[in-house]
């Protein structure tokens, strides 16, 4: 097992990781930049070590920066996180090539599925179903245009790589697939430094279902169930629960075992997610992230697995604790992402400080956050302040405690996404499962 890990990251996630290293014997090394200098979370490290100044791309995004830190304290391990460079595939082999475990999958596998035509190819080549499109990248206009009429409109054009809705445009006419096809690429040029796209069938109105695998590097990968995200905004999510209201028995299967026959052909190993369209009674795969996703406490508390301490035990070289016969999923669960965004204004960020903070609590009500009254939310990185995750025994139950605990958060000082979700949460149609990727846009003024 390691004796110390450096934490990339920063805010919740980067506290996620510090307190399960503890509670596993491990010492950890917190990073931050010059924005994060004092915040509360750092001091439940036993090391802190200052990368660089606010913007990301000297400091979180840096990865000579975080490499000498990491060799200057002397780490036998580096956790990414998620964001950042948990995905970035020259991360993980730096971090390797410097005698440093990355916890994660090899830098090949990464490669892989990191580029979403080549995960679609791998998708294909594991019999797993995928939504209608192009066999690779796009290359040009003339080939745009051949791809789209051959499916039917309307398309999506998507960036190969990268994530978080950019890079990505439909299109619904030949002269709207040309502009999408450009500016698909410019934004993906600009966002992650690869502009290749291709085409996919557009979906109207599917749910975005996901399922959590972990993977060992002794052969055995388990799913622990699905997470239903479909309450989105450009792309992002909003709301997780798990199980899904819209999954049977058997769908739930089919999809766990295609994630897993999909993981085993991309030579898996550590924690993921394969992310699927379901549409109807049939399921489409779209990208493996390959990481620990905001939403893993959803599935921690339905599952009772600890899918961060699974993550750094497997990175250890040690086998999964429990094997899919021992999963059993109890409940459900539903988390709720806290952003420092005002809703009323199209998401506007919402950075400043906060003067009061009161988080909820009682019976089945977990939070996930860094952040506290006197906090001051800096404007340089995502907006994220904290996670509310419920558990309760049933959908209705979860909803319930839900609302309560929505009722009683309270955050001043700057606007919130806690008033939209108290909201959601109240939605006739959000309460009888009866919702998919459009619901935001159709029933809130955003």
């Amino acid at each position: 097992m390691f004796h110390r890990i450096l934490v990339a990251n920063r805010g919740e996630i980067a506290l996620r990781v510090i307190r399960a290293a503890r509670e596993m014997g491990i010492d950890t090394v917190a990073v931050y930049s010059k924005a994060d200098e004092g915040a509360a979370y750092l001091e439940l490290a036993d090391e802190r070590i200052c990368i660089g100044p606010a913007p990301s791309n000297q400091s979180y995004l840096s990865i000579p920066s975080i490499i000498a830190a990491a060799e200057v304290v002397d780490v036998d391990a580096i956790h990414p996180g998620y964001g950042f460079l948990s995905e970035n595939d020259e991360f993980a082999q730096t971090c390797r090539d410097h005698g440093i475990e990355f916890i994660g999958p090899s830098a090949d596998t990464m490669r892989k599925l990191g580029d979403k035509a080549t995960a679609r190819s791998i998708a294909q080549q594991s019999k797993v179903q995928v939504v209608p499109g192009s066999k690779g990248l796009v290359a040009d206009e003339k080939q745009a245009v051949e791809v789209a009429e051959d499916i039917g409109y309307p398309v999506l054009v998507k960036a190969t790589a990268g994530g978080g809705g950019r890079g990505m445009r439909v299109a619904n006419s030949r002269m709207a697939l040309v502009n999408a096809w450009h500016q698909a690429r410019a934004e993906a040029q600009s966002a992650f430094g690869e502009a290749g796209v291709y085409i996919e069938k557009y979906l109207e109105r599917p749910r975005h279902v996901e399922i959590q695998i972990l993977a060992d590097g002794h052969g055995h990968i388990v799913y622990l169930g699905e997470r239903e995200c479909s309450v989105q905004r450009r792309h992002q999510k909003l709301v997780e629960e798990g199980p899904s209201p819209a999954l049977s028995d058997s769908m739930r299967k089919a999809m766990g075992r295609a994630a897993v026959k999909l993981a085993k052909n991309a030579a898996y190993k550590g924690a993921g997610t394969c992310e699927f369209l379901v549409s109807g009674k049939e399921f489409y795969f779209i990208e493996v992230n390959c990481r620990v996703q905001v939403e893993h406490p959803v599935t921690e508390l339905i599952s009772g697995v600890d899918i961060v301490k699974e993550q750094i035990r497997v990175a250890a070289g040690e086998k999964l604790s429990f094997d899919q016969g021992d999963v059993k999923l109890t409940g459900h669960a539903i988390e709720v992402r806290i952003n420092a965004e005002d809703p009323a204004r199209g998401f506007r960020p919402s950075p400043g400080v906060i003067t009061k903070y009161v988080a909820p609590g009682g019976p089945g009500v977990r939070i996930d956050s860094h952040v506290y009254a006197g906090y001051k939310v800096p404007p340089n990185y995502d907006s994220l302040l904290a996670k509310l995750i419920v558990h309760g025994p049933n959908r209705a139950a979860a909803l319930d405690r839900m609302a309560r605990a929505l009722d009683e958060y309270q955050v001043e000082g700057i606007k919130t996404t806690i008033p939209l979700h108290r909201e959601i949460v109240r939605n006739a149609f959000f309460r009888k499962g009866d919702y998919d990727t459009g619901f935001l846009d159709e029933y809130f003024a955003t």
